[in-house]
């Protein structure tokens, strides 16, 4: 079995709890997603980032807008929906109690 493949397999599975986590806490640029994502180690590339935010914008979980930018285009940020917000809730729910079963089940012979 190929560890990296599993490894990967994971953290694909809780990227968009993450990502919605981050623009949770302020409205966000994608390479400021990007950014905090690597200083948590969980290096998201931008052809796996900009469709997983489309994704999360036509699912009415996120909304944007755009502004100007001195240094190049407009630039589109990130921001939850109220929609957005209450899924984020269930996510946390959910990774609450993923995280203690999960506890629970490996710290068994502890």
């Amino acid at each position: 079995m190929d560890i990296q493949n599993t490894q990967s397999q994971m953290r694909k599975g809780i990227l968009e709890f993450c990502i919605l986590s981050i623009i949770k806490q302020a409205e966000a640029y994608p390479s400021d997603i990007a950014e905090k994502m690597k200083a948590a180690n969980l290096n998201v590339l931008e052809g796996t980032l900009y469709p997983l935010l489309t994704r999360l914008k036509n699912a009415s979980l996120l909304t944007y807008r755009w502004v100007e930018s001195v240094s190049g285009p407009p630039r589109k940020y990130f921001s939850l929906t109220d929609e957005g917000l209450s899924f984020l809730q269930e996510l946390e729910k959910t990774w609450k109690e993923l995280a203690d079963a999960v506890n629970l089940v490996t710290n068994q012979n502890s």
